[in-house]
């Protein structure tokens, strides 16, 4: 395997973050090969998440959006011709649009893997798993198409620079704390649970004698001032430091007792930690999003309440699994 390619058409931070444990099975497992990662949008790999350091370059064949425009299908292979890459050992489908998938196809490749169409375009017809969100059956699948076995190895937090752990523990020195996520990154649908009902849960946390610890960005001043003026208990940490990326999101999460988000990039920062998590969901599918840990559970309103209302999902709701 000298080139191998991963192409995801998802555009959020949380997308590329549940990818971690796939490019750290493919590194460990083809330690001489290039794996290369091709996004629909903009590389996190290689911005927002590069202080944890999964060091996985991106394919730049100059196209944007890729997969989303059908002349891509003419344009993909010659853009391919001005790179280093020649031709894929391996490409690995992590999509199941039939248009994006039918276009990366295109570019040359010895060994196709695609669950889309029930795995019609992969390049064996093999006895496949049916599954797009287990990473462990997603490794197991690819292992068929290319006759070897592809062990999972999770990611391990130990790769961010320990400066951020240190940074961490000044800003969060003692115990206690139970963490709030509570804005959503994209706002084609409402993910959002209400404020007010964040703030009341914060107070109640207080009066058990956490203290609750809210991850919001330190430019969202309204936001921080309104939750401010009806618990003065709550903590802001982005306020209290110089550094800010999603590795130093992971790093504070080390410190917390308990994280509660609602379905957003946070979410994801925070499961890397893998301490205890309660995540709400509403419009979004609890089963692909939430965090692949053990010690998590789940409030999901189509299931609770038969609806997409994440609003349905009361306070006591979450403050009984606390």
């Amino acid at each position: 395997m000298k080139n191998i390619l991963l192409y995801n058409s998802g555009g959020g931070l949380g997308d590329c973050i549940q990818l971690f444990d796939l490019v750290t099975s493919l590194k460990i497992k083809f330690q001489e090969s290039r794996i290369f990662y091709l996004g629909a949008h903009e590389n996190h790999f290689q911005n927002n998440l590069k202080e944890y350091n999964i060091d996985i370059p991106t394919l730049n064949i100059n196209l944007q959006y890729f997969g989303f425009r059908w002349k891509h299908l003419f344009l993909a292979k010659k853009n391919l011709k001005k790179t280093s890459v020649k031709k894929f050992d391996l490409v690995i489908d992590l999509q199941s649009k039939i248009r994006n998938t039918l276009i990366l196809k295109c570019l040359p490749n010895n060994n196709f893997y695609s669950s889309t169409m029930n795995y019609f375009f992969s390049s064996k017809k093999e006895n496949f798993l049916n599954t797009k969100n287990n990473i462990n059956i997603i490794l197991e699948n690819i292992g068929k198409v290319i006759g070897e076995e592809v062990k999972l190895r999770k990611y391990d937090i130990n790769t961010i620079n320990q400066k951020y752990f240190e940074e961490a523990k000044k800003i969060l020195p003692e115990n206690k704390y139970i963490g709030l996520s509570l804005t959503q990154g994209n706002a084609y649908r409402k993910k959002s649970w209400s404020l007010s009902k964040f703030i009341n849960l914060s107070k109640l946390l207080v009066d058990k004698g956490y203290k609750p610890v809210f991850f919001v960005k330190k430019n969202d001043v309204d936001l921080i001032d309104k939750i401010k003026s009806e618990n003065s208990s709550a903590i802001f940490p982005e306020l209290n430091t110089n550094l800010s990326c999603p590795a130093l999101i992971t790093a504070m999460s080390t410190r917390l007792e308990k994280a509660i988000s609602i379905d957003n990039g946070v979410m994801h920062m925070i499961g890397l930690a893998n301490i205890p998590m309660i995540v709400l969901f509403g419009p979004t599918n609890s089963k692909k999003f939430a965090p692949k840990i053990k010690n998590i559970d789940i409030l999901d309103s189509k299931v609770m309440n038969n609806t997409e209302d994440i609003d349905t999902i009361k306070v006591a709701d979450v403050l009984k699994l606390i």
